[in-house]
This record gives C-alpha cells, sequence and structure tokens, in this order.
C-alpha cells in the first residue's frame, strides 16, 4: 500500500530533537529522508537521557525516535568533497530541514539563496530558537530556554512557590510539529503555483501558539495568568488533579449535569455540597458568569481535595466510569500509556525492533490516513550505514567515495584527539 509521501526527497541536516523530529514525522509518513551526519555522529546518538540501562551500542531513544526509517550519510562537510556531496544531495531534493543557525549554514555555503539559486523549487525548512528575525535571531537554544521564555514555565507549578518545568520537551517536540507542517505546506503551495520557499519556525514560537489562549486572555484583561498548582490558572472550578486515598491520581474536568454532581459529592462523601447553591450549576463550578474571576468556583476545590482522599484510585475509577456526565481520567504514568488498549489499538504506541537490544514498544505516528497508511519503521541507520549508495547513487566515482571516506575518518580522528580521547583508529 502507497504510503502519503512516497516518492519525496528530503536531505536533512539537523541535530538534537527539533529538526529531525519534523524529519522522522515525514519519513514515518514515507518520504525519502537522509540525514547527513557529522564524522563523530549526532551527539543524541548517545544521549541516554535518565535511567541509563540502553544495552551498549544502542542509540539513545531520541535518536532512535527521530531517525528510524532515515538513511544515515556520513561527512565531513568542511572538505571540499564533502560540501560536493551536500551540494548534489539538495540538487535533486525537494526538502532541505536544518536547524542549524542560518549564520553557520550561510557559512557553509548553505543560505536559502544559495541553494536556491541551484534548486529553485527547492522547500527550505529551518527551525530555531528564537525566530528568524529580531536581535535574537541568531542566539542559541535548548528546550528549556523556549519554555522558559514563552511563559508556560511560568504557569506552571504551586501557586505559592516557584515556578517548575513542564514534564516533557514541550519547545522541541512543538517547534518540530510546526516545521513539518510549515514545509507541506509549502509543498502544497509548489504544486499548485510551481515555487519553492523557506520556510521558518522556532521553538519560542511554537511555545507561544500552544498557548494562544492564556496569552490572549491576559492580553485582554491585562492581568498575567499565575501559576495555580494542580489546576489550570484559566479554568477555575473543579477542573484538575487530585490524589485519592492510596497515593493515586485523577485528573477531574467538571460533572455536566446537576444529578451526576450530586452524585459525586455523595459518593465522595461531602452530600451537602452538592445541594450548595454557590455550585449548584456547571456554569457556577466553573466561573463563568457572574463570577468572572473565578473566586467562588475556586472555592470548591478543597471539597473536592477531600471528597477524592476518602476513597481509593479503584473505587473512584470504577464509580467515574459508572457517570458519564463526569469528565475525568486516571493520570497515568508512562508504563500506563505503553499499555494503554487505546494507544496500542490506535498504533500511537508500536513495537519495533531497536538494534542490538531487542523488540520493544515506541511511540508510533499519531496521524491517520485512510487511503495511504503512515508506516513508523523498523530500522535506525548505523552511522554513516548508507553513505556509499547514496554517493555512488548521485554519481560519485568509487574512488572519490574512497576518498571522502578517507577525509571523514581523518576529521572524526581529529576530534577525538581535540577532546583528549583515543581515537577508534
Amino acid at each position: 500500500m502507497p504510503e502519503p509521501l512516497e516518492g519525496l526527497r528530503v536531505v536533512e541536516m539537523a541535530t538534537a530533537l527539533q529538526g529531525p523530529a519534523a524529519g522522522g514525522l515525514l519519513a514515518d509518513m514515507g518520504a525519502d529522508v537522509v540525514r547527513i551526519e557529522p564524522p563523530e555522529g549526532d551527539a543524541s546518538r548517545f544521549h541516554r537521557g535518565v535511567n541509563n540501562y540502553h544495552p551498549v551500542g544502542t542509540p539513545g531513544a531520541q535518536f532512535i525516535m527521530t531517525s528510524r526509517g532515515k538513511k544515515s550519510v556520513c561527512l565531513d562537510i568542511h572538505a571540499d568533497l564533502g560540501l560536493e556531496a551536500v551540494y548534489r544531495l539538495i540538487d535533486r531534493a525537494d526538502v532541505f530541514l536544518s536547524n542549524y543557525r542560518e549564520s553557520a549554514l550561510e557559512r557553509l555555503g548553505l543560505s536559502y539563496e544559495t541553494l536556491k539559486a541551484r534548486n529553485p523549487g527547492l522547500v527550505y525548512g529551518i527551525a530555531s530558537g528564537f525566530g528568524d528575525r529580531g536581535p535574537d535571531a541568531n542566539k542559541g537554544m535548548v528546550d528549556g530556554a523556549a519554555q522558559a521564555r514563552g511563559g508556560i514555565v511560568n504557569v506552571t507549578g504551586p501557586s505559592d512557590g516557584a515556578p517548575v518545568m513542564p514534564g516533557g520537551t514541550l519547545g522541541d517536540t512543538a517547534g518540530a510539529m510546526n516545521l513539518a507542517l510549515g514545509v507541506m505546506t509549502a509543498l502544497v503551495t509548489r504544486s499548485m503555483q510551481g515555487i519553492g520557499q523557506r520556510v521558518a519556525v522556532s521553538a519560542y514560537g511554537a511555545q507561544i501558539w500552544m498557548q494562544m489562549w492564556e496569552i490572549t486572555q491576559s492580553s485582554i484583561t491585562g492581568k498575567s495568568l499565575g501559576r495555580a498548582g494542580a489546576h489550570h490558572p484559566n479554568i477555575p472550578g473543579t477542573y484538575g488533579v487530585y490524589a485519592t486515598a492510596d497515593g493515586g491520581s485523577i485528573f477531574l474536568a467538571f460533572a455536566r449535569t446537576e444529578e451526576a454532581w450530586a452524585a459525586f459529592c455523595t459518593f465522595g462523601g461531602i452530600p451537602e455540597i452538592g445541594s450548595d447553591e454557590r455550585w449548584n450549576t456547571l456554569q457556577k463550578r466553573m466561573g463563568m458568569g457572574n463570577d468572572a474571576e473565578g473566586v467562588t468556583a475556586r472555592q470548591v476545590q478543597p471539597y473536592v481535595e477531600q471528597a477524592f482522599k476518602s476513597k481509593t484510585t479503584a473505587e473512584w475509577v470504577a464509580f467515574l466510569d459508572s457517570e458519564p456526565e463526569i469528565v475525568y481520567n486516571r493520570v497515568y504514568d508512562y508504563d500506563d500509556v505503553l499499555n494503554d488498549p487505546q494507544a496500542l489499538e490506535n498504533e500511537y504506541i508500536v513495537e519495533r525492533d531497536i538494534p542490538h537490544a531487542g523488540r520493544f514498544k515506541v511511540v508510533g505516528c499519531p496521524i491517520h490516513f485512510s487511503a495511504t497508511p503512515a508506516n513508523p519503521k523498523e530500522g535506525i541507520p548505523e552511522l554513516g550505514a548508507d553513505t556509499e549508495i547514496v554517493l555512488a547513487d548521485i554519481g560519485f566515482s568509487w574512488e572519490q567515495i574512497e576518498q571522502l571516506n578517507g577525509e571523514t575518518r581523518q576529521a572524526m580522528r581529529q576530534k577525538f584527539i581535540d577532546r583528549g580521547l583515543e581515537p577508534p583508529y
């Protein structure tokens, strides 16, 4: 069965997460993605994160998720022949992806204007930290910096304490999704108007877009949102996470009807709250209408906390499952997610072979197509595994390939020596 992007040629020269994750989405959808790696390999190959239990020789989880289904070409792009190889690859590509600083790409001879002159129909996708304009266009960035600057850190954490980091790499992954969307939009434009173009996104811009409601709310009201602990800073009332009697946690949005609210309060041992006029309608429980500041709505939260602490997680789940007008979910940890029948049925979690390690559950593709399904691939490329066949395909002779491989090995040796390490050869 054909894949959505079958036949699309992508050249990716990117590092870490934001750029490679965008290329990973395109590869999941069938694009032919060639990942150009430096002589020593991308750093994410070796970044193992917390709980360093990966078998020796196994790539880090970040590299696994951003590189499956791609080809790895190892080049010293500072050498003339290495740069020529990059040019030839891009000459026949539909898309070039990078999250290198544009000033660095320009020094390498890989600016948009240079590549556009060689390949006018090229879609040139660039991901930065803080945007491609303004005083910080070339400022270095890691994921947490975009989260901090984007404001999401400031609204996360206890109301009476310091801000805390959200648990996921929200800046890089949101930026990657924007980059993939931008590239696909540019490809549609090319198919209709016959023009290539440069597409620029940033992790900072993605953080702002993710909070479009909250940031615009602050602008209109003139009041910046604060931290609300286990609750949403812009949604008062019952909406939040609550601890149960046995240490579990449950997210409760709201009870839609008065009957469901009364049943909740009775089950939780607070029947008098179910008929309290301060919260006897959904609008009152959610801070709508006359309670614009959410003051009265927030006053219900201690009672809801008391209710949840009166029963175990299992007891609450059984009750809440029997009440379709109550919107809730038990708070899952990653083990729960990996084994959730809903995630497995939708192939949000799939099983794939990991080199040197075995078969494991990994994250799948979140987008479904009825006629051309996406297919997260099995293979994780070894460093430079596809160099020779890819270079031969773009017209390099075997003598040139040997020369290029020699230059790449020498560059790797020098990098090891510069770091005070013993070269592998």
